[in-house]
């Protein structure tokens, strides 16, 4: 995938079948003869071996489906990584949903372990434990002399001692504080610009000696996280395909009142359609019409999730691709990407059908990865059940129940994507100075990625001179790119070097040098650095990356940085991304900005208005800790389950939900509340007069009556909780009112429309 300035040219689980799951029994379907025979082909559920399971897909011609690893070696992975010798280190997750109640789910028995071809066959041979007596790990990085762990809530890094964990370091204690198991930060990916992005998380971590750096980033996806050869980023959530960055992901982030910035956060694929080769009735919404076709096979995704760009050339006709797992269909679908400017679009490959479908039930792919050997890998939990238990419909339950899903716990495998008969072998790197310098080269983004790593890993300045000359002038643009952000990781990268490419002719490598200023701008050279960032503010293509530089140039010089803001403001006040690049600057300052573009018809003037809104929740502070005090239960409440989707603030969360802050619903009729909460809410609905249906929120907001884990206390806590948060102002609500909704509406599965409701 390339860029040019003018036209054209990566749940489980755990976005799984999450927050957008409503209620209705099975019952309210009316099955027709496709769906029954359907049913009918597909009433079991039989557990296969691993060479068996390969049988059951069905994939492009002239590609093979070969077996990494498989049960006793591994078991239950969720993700995986590779290291330069050629060996994965796998994340597994064995405590998931041991049954349909999650019995047990907080046993410490998940692992890390490494696995290693021995023999060089293309099968791992050999398991290592690293760590074990782990709670439910999600994800890991490698870096320096160890590893990053994510164990809910906490982020460790562990030294590596010849394969053995060492000293733990304490990262953050709050990396997954709130949310459940759909909903908790993943993914610890070791992006281009030296930083550790993650999905589902607005935070960001870089090692700098032996401290750790943790900075506010862009709101990102819900499970997985990928990046590109430009280093933009790519995730998803679990009904939307792929999202993504139009612009290197360390700009922004500044402003914490500034939601949906343009150029973050957008919708890549807007096709959201799936095509699985076999009946999925065993979804969580699939009682409800329109998740199901007549075949009762899945119409639209549902549990979306570790997206990945293929990032080689061993699958040539692939290349730059991006490929989407969806485990709740058993399938892998591939979308085309291609970039006009820097928006980056894509579309699905095929219309149909699907770049790999099975017809096992058990097949959960839940993490891509392109392997440093030019495969695509594919982790497969290879199990039942995927759907956490705090959304768990009855349907789901009875599905599990008729097929017998819950057992066994103890599969997993790992495959990879090759050409047909070719068998290529995991690469040992060859780690001396020189010759990582070269990898930067390579057509293989992951072993680049590493190399790039490893030299910033050891401090490498003997790589200076070769790294430099390589940034200046290689015929290569994606060396240069990498060699780049090696010296800005080496501490090396020098004002020369980024004046050069500034005054080049490359305008991705301008994009890339602009991005990487915060490395080389200070008070000695930002007069010169100021002009230049004027001349190049006339770019219209440059200028939103120009524009998020604002806040460093304000750092060293203020009177150059209003200068250019003011020029700005007055040449782009209408362009979004540009616009949405000044707010960010403007933290503390929105009112006064606003002052300076008063036409309300302006884009600048749309935005500033909506973060001001944002800011009078600041005032609410006092209010909202009172809140918690008085209704523990309902915060607690709120943090692992509504704000996933709702957003902290309540305002809501782009295609998840809408807000809840200032809603009609929050403060109206509490009995209409209590059976949204109780059982669900199936769009259209209209909030702050404004309406909300797909595609723009894709699927429903689940009820959690069903739900074992929350009484009628816990939720008439979490309803006066919300009934008095921010601005909003209504009474409480009782247990006794929960009781009463309950036993109106006895026997009720099916979610609420909101036209039942009003009328």
């Amino acid at each position: 995938m390339k860029r040019f300035h003018s036209l054209s040219i990566t749940a489980l689980l755990f976005g799984l079948l999450s927050c957008d799951q409503g209620k209705r029994s099975a019952d309210q379907r009316q099955p027709g003869a496709d769906s029954l025979a359907m049913r009918e082909k597909f009433a079991s559920s039989p557990v296969l071996d691993a060479q068996t399971a390969i049988k059951q897909m069905q994939y492009d011609d002239g590609l093979e489906v070969q077996l990494v690893a498989s049960e006793p070696l591994v078991v239950a992975p969720v993700t995986t990584t590779f290291d330069e010798k050629g060996r994965m280190w796998v994340v597994e997750m064995t405590g998931f949903m041991p049954d349909t109640a999650g019995t047990g789910e907080d046993q410490p028995n998940g692992k890390v372990v490494i696995l290693e071809d021995t023999n060089k066959d293309g099968v791992m041979d050999k398991r290592t434990v690293f760590l074990d007596s782990l709670v439910l790990p999600r994800a890991i990085c490698l870096i320096e002399n160890g590893v990053l762990v994510a164990t809910p809530p906490k982020l460790w890094f562990i030294e590596n001692n010849n394969d053995k964990p060492g000293k733990r370091t304490l990262v953050d204690d709050q990396y997954a504080a709130g949310g459940n198991v759909e909903h908790q930060p993943n993914g610890l990916l070791r992006a281009m610009d030296n930083w550790i992005y993650n999905a589902k998380s607005d935070k960001r971590y870089r090692k700098q000696g032996d401290k750790w750096l943790k900075e506010p980033t862009h709101f990102r996806g819900q499970w997985g996280i990928t990046q590109d050869d430009y280093g933009r980023l790519y995730y998803n959530n679990n009904s939307e395909n792929l999202l993504g960055d139009y612009f290197s992901p360390g700009l922004g982030g500044i402003n914490p009142y500034q939601q949906n910035a343009a150029g973050f956060d957008q919708r890549i694929v807007p096709d959201n359609h799936t095509y699985p080769i076999r009946a999925t009735p065993g979804v969580n919404r699939g009682y409800q019409k329109g998740t199901l076709d007549d075949s009762l096979r899945l119409v639209n995704f549902t549990a979306a999730c570790s997206p990945v760009i293929y990032r080689d050339v061993l699958l040539k006709n692939y290349t730059g691709n991006a490929f989407v797992a969806e485990p709740s269909a058993n399938l892998i679908k591939r979308n085309i990407l291609s970039d006009s400017s820097y928006v980056v679009k894509g579309k699905q490959a095929y219309k149909g059908k699907e770049f790999l479908a099975s017809t096992d039930e058990r097949f959960r792919p839940v993490g891509l990865f392109t392997g440093p050997d030019g495969a695509l890998y594919i982790t497969d939990m290879y199990r039942g059940i995927l759907q956490h238990k705090t959304y768990l419909t009855p349907y789901l339950k009875n599905e599990i129940k008729m097929r017998n899903l819950s057992l066994p716990l103890n599969c997993g495998r790992i495959y990879r994507i090759v050409p047909k008969g070719s068998h290529p072998a995991l690469p040992v790197m060859d780690t001396s100075t020189a010759a990582l310098v070269q990898y930067l080269k390579n057509t293989n983004g992951t072993l680049r990625d590493k190399a790039q790593q490893l030299l910033i890993d050891r401090q490498a300045k003997s790589a200076v001179g070769a790294l430099t000359a390589m940034a200046e002038s290689d015929n290569n643009q994606v060396a240069r790119i990498h060699a780049l952000w090696t010296l800005e990781g080496l501490h090396s990268l020098s004002l020369p070097l980024v004046e050069k490419i500034l005054q080049g002719h490359d305008p991705e490598l301008k994009l890339q040098a602009l991005a990487a200023l915060p490395a080389v701008l200070n008070s000695s050279n930002v007069k010169a650095l100021a002009q230049a960032l004027d001349t190049l503010a006339d770019n219209k293509f440059l200028a939103p990356v120009v524009a998020y530089q604002l806040p460093l140039l304000s750092k060293a010089d203020k009177s150059a940085a209003a200068k250019l803001e003011a020029k700005m403001i007055n040449a782009y006040a209408r362009d979004r991304y540009v616009s949405a690049a000044l707010v960010n600057n403007a933290a503390g300052r929105e009112t006064a900005l606003l002052k300076q573009v008063p036409d309300t018809t302006l884009v600048l003037n749309k935005q500033l208005q909506s973060v001001l809104k944002h800011l009078d929740n600041q005032a609410n502070a006092k209010k909202m800790d009172k809140l918690r005090k008085d209704y523990p239960l309902g915060h607690k409440l709120f943090t692992t389950v509504c704000q996933t989707c709702h957003g902290k603030a309540g305002e809501g969360i782009a295609a998840m939900a809408p807000p809840l802050n200032e809603s009609n619903w929050v403060n109206g009729d509490k009995k209409k509340l209590i059976s949204i909460v109780l059982f669900g809410l199936t769009g259209p609905v209209e909030v702050h007069g404004k309406v909300y249906k797909a595609p723009e929120i894709n699927g429903d907001m689940p009820g959690i009556g069903a739900s074992d884990e929350f009484s009628d206390v816990d939720i008439a806590q979490l309803l006066s909780y919300l009934r008095g948060a921010w601005k909003n102002n209504a009474g409480k609500v009782m247990p006794a009112d929960v009781q009463q909704v309950r036993k109106q509406y006895s026997g009720r599965q099916k979610p609420f429309t909101a036209a039942e409701l009003t009328n």
